[in-house]
């Protein structure tokens, strides 16, 4: 039996179902969401939900919700802890309870879909590959192996979730992508993707770009910057793919302080480094970070951090010397700056 079909049985006999996004949630998991939805629904369930944390901030995100008039609820506890008998709990886009999500450690899941590195993953139902580029893609063929439409809405999520998780083909890309894009390509709507490759953005968003740019530093190969305190959250991701096409530049770090914690967003094209590899050794200990060879992210409470001084300019600048000190001791770099 199928993926796709294991998958249909296990809905089939189900009476609802609530999918939940990681936190913060990207087109890639917002996608899979909605694909998801759409198999429960062809399995006769009626009643389905998608749930999230956290922020849908950056302009893609919230141009993907709002132009494709995804219906998304606020996550609530409850609706996870008080499930009936025959109310399923699905993971797309990340694996395990209390990983970037807010289920509790040891909920019991039904469904996980997911191309991030993990392990020891618990489902009644795991499709769970790490060598393929986007969970977009394996939502795209479950819907063509069960003989699913492919309408406008759907084909277009889920292609322009495939192209940005992959940066257009050019980051973690496989011949899977390729089928999955060939798939639902003649389905797509072409204006609403080209709305959704071109949303308008926010000023923050842009002075969070320039402050990464102007308090870049180079070792070696390797940068590092700060966006100081913001609240564009995805901000950092966008400063860290800009600055990793400088010149001479394969490994690339921003972080940030955002309201309570810091975060990081790496890159890297550095065969020698594997950039989620990277945070989690240098982070794990006080927070969460991990990610893929090329692409990763993580997020430390700013605990101790917020109690040396309540100035926001020497708190800044403590948390970048612990920070550039930790990293450059996990890559084995000097102390010369350029």
């Amino acid at each position: 039996m199928s993926d796709a079909r294991e998958l249909e049985d296990l809905l089939g006999a189900g009476e609802e179902i609530t999918i939940v996004c990681h936190n913060n949630p990207d087109p890639d998991c917002l996608a899979s969401a909605f694909a998801l939805g759409r198999i429960a629904a062809a399995s006769g369930i009626d009643e389905r939900r998608i749930l999230y944390s956290g922020d849908i901030s950056h302009q893609q995100n919230r141009a993907f919700v709002n132009l494709l008039e995804l219906e998304l609820q606020p996550f609530d506890p409850a609706m996870v802890r008080d499930r009936e008998d025959g109310a399923l709990l699905a993971f797309v886009d990340h694996s395990r309870p209390g990983v970037n999500n807010e289920i509790p450690e040891g909920t019991p899941v039904d469904v996980v879909i997911d191309h991030h590195p993990a392990e020891d993953i618990e489902a009644r139902f795991v499709d769970h590959r790490e060598g393929i580029g986007a969970t977009a893609t394996i939502l795209t063929e479950y819907v063509a192996d069960l003989e699913i439409e492919f309408d406008e809405t759907l084909a277009t999520a889920l292609l322009f979730a495939i192209r940005r998780e992959t940066l257009e083909f050019l980051r973690g890309a496989t011949t899977e992508e390729y089928g999955a894009a060939e798939t639902l390509h003649e389905h797509v709507d072409g204006d609403l993707l080209r709305q959704l490759a071109n949303p308008s953005v926010s000023g923050a968003t842009v002075d969070a770009i320039a402050e990464a740019i102007e308090n870049r530093t180079v070792r070696s190969a390797t940068l590092f910057s700060h966006v100081g305190r913001t609240s564009e959250r995805d901000a950092l991701p966008q400063a860290a793919d800009y600055l990793a096409t400088l010149e001479g530049v394969s490994t690339t770090i921003i972080f940030g302080i955002v309201e309570d914690a810091i975060h990081l967003s790496a890159r890297s094209t550095d065969s020698r480094v594997h950039a989620g590899d990277l945070l989690a050794s240098a982070f794990e200990e006080v927070g969460s970070a991990g990610g893929h060879r090329e692409m990763a992210g993580g997020q430390i409470p700013l605990g101790i951090f917020a109690d040396y001084t309540d100035d926001d300019e020497a708190l800044i600048s403590i948390v970048e010397r612990v920070i550039t000190r930790r990293l450059a001791e996990e890559l084995n770099l000097g102390d010369d700056e350029s």
